[in-house]
This record gives structure tokens, C-alpha cells and sequence, in this order.
């Protein structure tokens, strides 16, 4: 059975999508740095597909 991720349809991550400078926006960026939810959903995807959410969201690799 696959595990479902909300971080997968964030409300707050379309809020990025749609304007990466609105402060919700900022405030998802932020919180992706220590949210545990997120780091297990960038584990969950393939390395083709976390490398791209890395380059799109401008994320900083650990």
C-alpha cells in the first residue's frame, strides 16, 4: 500500500506555485526547512523527481 503525502497537494505549496512572494507563500518555504512531513515526502520521490523539487523551490540539499 503507497503511503499518501499532503505535502503532495499543500494548499500552501499551489499558494508558492502561484506567487512565490506572497507571504503564505514565504512562510511554506520557510517551514520546509525543518518540516518533517516534507523531508519524508522529498524521500518518498525518486531522485530525478526530488532534484527537481530542489531546482523548482529553491531548497537547500542536505
Amino acid at each position: 500500500m503507497e503511503k499518501k503525502y499532503p505535502c503532495a497537494q499543500c494548499r500552501m505549496r499551489r499558494k508558492y506555485d502561484e506567487n512565490p512572494q506572497s507571504i503564505i507563500a514565504r512562510f511554506w518555504h520557510w517551514h520546509t526547512r525543518f518540516c518533517p512531513g516534507w523531508k519524508e515526502y522529498l524521500r518518498s520521490l525518486g531522485e530525478e523527481e526530488r532534484n527537481r523539487m530542489y531546482e523548482n523551490y529553491n531548497l537547500i540539499k542536505k
